[in-house]
């Protein structure tokens, strides 16, 4: 059973705008579900006077108001900023709270770039792959940003393949695999292009494709020796679980 979350009477008469995403928020709760879900874009322009001024009047939360301009007036952090509202929404447990400031701890240093790179690869490890491709591609289709490491664009590029790869578009997988390959000339990058390759060309094709460049067939010999090790690991683990199965059924037999 799921744990209740208390909410807060007081609802606003007039909204506090967001204007990064012209989002309207009438709660604390609302404040809270924004702020927690775009940790990775939020910035210096949520610290200021004005939602002070929104969460004194028109929530009613003075004490909360009062502490934020502290941390405005100290020249705090946008960290501690958002930190001080969630704490005193008391909607999170002391977990979901760690683990928030663990994010916001490795977004600080961050450039935006960066930051949306880290919350498509928060998606795809969570398991929302076609949301986690949607953040990837907006990042490809924005103008290169030129202060950044041109093989940050082939961690990109790598891990819309991963994306692509577990959505089964093998083909996709492949060509972003080789575009990550292209600009980062990292030897890892071939194995997850040549596995993709080998998931959606014919034999021949493949076959051809490996001796394109002379590192590929040796590549293709290690995988297929780690699928066999593999393969074999599996079926011992099988094997003795149905040893072990046979022996407990004997015993049960035998009381």
């Amino acid at each position: 059973m799921g744990s209740l979350i208390l909410c807060h009477d007081q609802h606003a008469a007039h909204p506090y705008e967001i204007t990064r995403i012209h989002c309207k928020i009438y709660t604390i709760e609302e404040l809270c579900y924004y702020l927690c879900n775009n940790l990775y874009l939020i910035d210096y322009t949520i610290m200021n006077e004005q939602l002070c001024g929104w969460l004194e009047e028109e929530i009613g939360m003075q004490a909360l108001a009062s502490q934020l301009r502290d941390v405005i007036r100290m020249r705090g952090t946008v960290e501690k900023f958002v930190l001080t509202i969630l704490k005193s929404s008391r909607i999170y447990k002391d977990s979901e709270m760690i683990r928030i400031q663990n994010v916001l701890e490795r977004l600080k240093n961050q450039k935006d770039i960066e930051r949306q790179k880290y919350k498509g690869d928060n998606l795809l490890e969570s398991g929302e792959v076609e949301e986690a491709i949607l953040v990837y591609q907006a990042i490809l289709n924005q103008e290169k940003d030129e202060s950044v490491d041109p093989k940050f664009y082939g961690k990109i590029y790598a891990s819309m393949g991963a994306a692509y790869g577990r959505l089964f578009l093998y083909q996709e997988a492949a060509r972003m695999y080789d575009r990550a390959y292209q600009i980062c000339e990292d030897p890892k990058l071939l194995k997850p292009y040549l596995y993709a390759s080998y998931k959606y060309m014919s034999l021949e094709e493949f076959h051809i494709l490996l001796t394109k460049n002379e590192n590929y067939a040796e590549i293709h010999s290690n995988m297929r020796e780690e699928i066999v090790k593999i393969k074999k690991k599996v079926q011992i683990e099988q094997s003795e679980q149905l040893i072990e199965k046979w022996k407990q059924q004997y015993r049960r037999s035998h009381i």
